[in-house]
């Protein structure tokens, strides 16, 4: 038998919750990474019974199970980057961070869903205590939105100042670069990257589309693909958030609520042709 020749591609293990609609989670995850070239991989958290109007329902994993599936992954095709979205239950946080310490996992983004679009809370305190104590140290960038990045501080997020204040404290708590998402913010969609090295705003049009299912999943995974390919945490995210304003304007508009984005417009143009 003729010796195996790995493949150089960029892998990537997303970690999250399944969103049956496919606009979320793990499956905006594999969509994202494939538009970006990448392999990728899945660790489930949860399974969910939702669509764009709303989850019916969650079914979370065993701890035991979570883990094996991350002993499946790393024990065969060790990824170059690791993406973690939500997952509720400080069981599974743990597991989580112990496996990815085990594996020592390089280029870990973490976007830590906490808050929902209505403002509600979607971790108890406890859970909070388990991600930041456990989890978010171990990352390379968190990308934190304004509601959650007010969450994570205790301060007021509702500009640019406050931003940078806000993610200079998280950075000095954690020791990790944060990507402070302005989505919330009133006029434009200007993001803020604080590393060691200093703060940098990516300026950006807000982009007029309701359709904003799956965003944060989207850009969190579009940057470990990014890492994954060997660019700087400054050039991975840049990239990503064109990804993403691109997948906005080129919305697919299904559904009865908030729809999903359109992560392959930039190939769509191949299926244009093929149609004439």
């Amino acid at each position: 038998m003729a010796e195996k020749v790995w493949t150089d591609v960029p892998k990537v293990l997303t970690v999250a919750g399944s969103d049956s609609s496919g606009g979320a989670g793990v499956q905006a995850d594999l969509k994202t990474l494939l538009a970006h070239g990448a392999y990728g991989m899945s660790v489930i958290t949860a399974l969910t019974a939702q669509n764009t109007t709303g989850v019916l329902a969650v079914q979370e994993v065993t701890p035991d199970f979570l883990a094996a599936q991350f002993r499946a992954v790393f024990e065969d095709i060790r990824p170059d980057a690791v993406k973690v979205g939500m997952v509720s239950s400080p069981a599974l946080i743990e597991v989580i961070a112990d496996s990815l310490q085990h594996d020592e996992a390089q280029h870990i983004v973490v976007d830590p869903v906490m808050v929902a679009t209505s403002g509600a809370s979607l971790l108890a305190p406890e859970a909070v205590q388990v991600l930041t104590q456990r989890l978010l140290p171990l990352a390379e960038v968190i990308t934190p939105n304004l509601p959650e990045l007010a969450a994570l501080t205790g301060l007021t997020v509702d500009g640019r100042e406050a931003m940078v204040e806000a993610a200079r404290q998280l950075q000095a708590r954690l020791g990790v670069s944060v990507l402070a998402k302005g989505g919330h913010l009133a006029e434009t969609a200007d993001d803020l990257l604080l590393t060691a090295d200093g703060p940098y705003w990516l300026p950006a049009e807000r982009v007029d589309n309701p359709d904003t299912h799956g965003t944060g999943c989207t850009l969190s995974s579009a940057i470990a693909a990014n890492l994954a390919k060997g660019l700087s945490l400054y050039e991975a995210v840049r990239q990503a958030k064109a990804y993403l304003t691109g997948a906005l304007r080129a919305g697919l508009h299904l559904g009865h609520g908030s729809g999903p984005l359109n992560h392959a417009f930039a190939i769509s143009k191949f299926h244009d042709e093929d149609r004439r």
